[in-house]
């Protein structure tokens, strides 16, 4: 089997790789029927040099390969009819924005397996950068936050930041008192804490967050969801995720109070859109609301907090929210508006330490087994597998009119 690592295609450009050069070179000794050919590449983390000076051939042509390994969606034009494609497609919850990247591969009778659906078999996901999002999302709030006061200013990320110099730059800050809630309590909010933790921030429970009106001391809160919402009609139950996740609707925001004691705020959780907004426009023009910088890490769009009203960049990853107007103005452009921070690929500013994070966790659970000759029984790649000859899998099949419909 011939392995081919694509180059990133998409606009912005990613700086990923879902191979690094040493991954390579280990897979090959681990299986001496192991061939992998990089498609060469201007912007990716690790040069094509990176990858020869390890003998793994470079080139453009990648049309000899079986399996095509990418990180973002694939530019329709540069498919191959008749590959299995691995990347993170944005198809699956029926976007409607990759639909034609979708049709393409149904009539190029294509095989597609997408990570995000890469899972064990209780529904955990296998590789993700989720930890990496809260990581780079404090850095870009932080930065948003020195700006907006003037207190201190961080630099931009360049291609070859890595953790161990966003936290070493962060420990040089100047000692601030902004009060940080992070939200959620999963894998990207995990990925914050660990950021703040390193920098000396002091993490305390919700209700003394709430109760501190002013610190010098830094000082952060992790609110999960049995704080973020409350029910409508019994409001002394003890909070049951498994009722909250099955009657959503009777649940309301217990948000607000955070928001009047909160300087930042990072949403880091899980939001659906059957679920309580937790910050609405009336509220977010409310003159009790303390919040003047929001990391929307998650980047729900018109989603949990009304402000998120686009996806930013790397390139230019701030704006301001007008409350008053609900619209968007220049970031920094007045004392009255909230600045907000929504990149939505916050892990491609860490692009070296992610790609060989994520790759590790491909060669495990699916570069091992496909190099085994288990490509088509192996149940964490079927799981994650929408399309089989360019025809939809069973688990997939309820995209069938999503796909048929113009």
């Amino acid at each position: 089997m011939k392995i081919g690592i694509i180059r990133e295609t998409k606009v912005p450009e990613d700086y990923r790789v879902a191979l690094t050069p040493n991954e390579i070179v280990s897979l090959q000794q681990q299986f001496a029927n192991a061939e992998f050919v990089v498609q060469s590449s201007p912007t990716r983390a690790y040069s094509d040099e990176e990858y020869r000076s390890k003998g793994v051939e470079v080139r453009d042509n990648i049309d000899d390969c079986d399996l095509l390994l990418g990180i973002k969606e694939a530019k329709i034009e540069t498919l191959l009819p008749n590959k299995h494609y691995f990347f993170f497609g944005h198809i699956a919850k029926m976007q409607p924005y990759n639909k034609p990247l979708l049709q393409k591969m149904i009539a190029q009778k294509i095989t597609f397996s997408d990570y995000e659906y890469l899972v064990d078999d209780k529904n955990q996901r296998l590789c993700a950068f989720g930890w990496w999002a809260g990581v780079v999302g404090v850095y870009n709030t932080l930065r948003a936050y020195g700006i907006r006061t003037n207190k201190f200013n961080l630099p931009a990320p360049d291609r070859q930041f890595t953790l161990e110099r966003l936290i070493s730059t962060l420990q040089t800050l100047p000692q601030f008192g902004a009060k940080i809630m992070v939200t959620g309590n999963g894998r990207v909010s995990h990925g914050a804490q660990h950021v703040l933790d390193a920098i000396g921030y002091q993490r305390v429970s919700p209700s003394e967050f709430l109760a501190i009106e002013k610190t010098e001391a830094p000082i952060y809160t992790v609110a999960d969801v049995d704080f973020l919402v409350k029910r409508k009609d019994a409001e002394n139950l003890t909070f049951d995720l498994n009722h909250f996740i099955q009657n959503p609707e009777v649940y309301e925001s217990a948000f607000f109070p955070f928001a009047k004691a909160a300087d930042i705020l990072l949403c880091c959780h899980f939001w659906a859109p059957q679920n309580p907004v937790y910050l609405s426009e009336t509220e977010l023009k409310c003159s009790e609301l303390r919040i003047s910088v929001i990391g929307d890490v998650t980047c729900d769009i018109l989603g949990s907090v009304k402000s998120t009203l686009r996806a930013s960049t790397h390139a230019e990853p701030f704006y301001d929210y007008n409350p008053a107007t609900a619209q968007e103005e220049p970031p920094f452009s007045s004392a009255e508006n909230i600045t907000v921070m929504a990149v939505d690929t916050l892990p491609n500013a860490l692009a070296i330490d992610t790609s060989s994070y994520f790759g590790e966790a491909l060669s495990k659970y699916v570069m091992e087994p496909i190099l085994k000759g288990n490509l088509d029984s192996d149940p964490v790649i079927e799981r994650a597998t929408i399309l089989k000859n360019g025809e939809l899998t069973e688990r997939f099949s309820y995209l069938k009119d999503f796909v048929e419909k113009d």
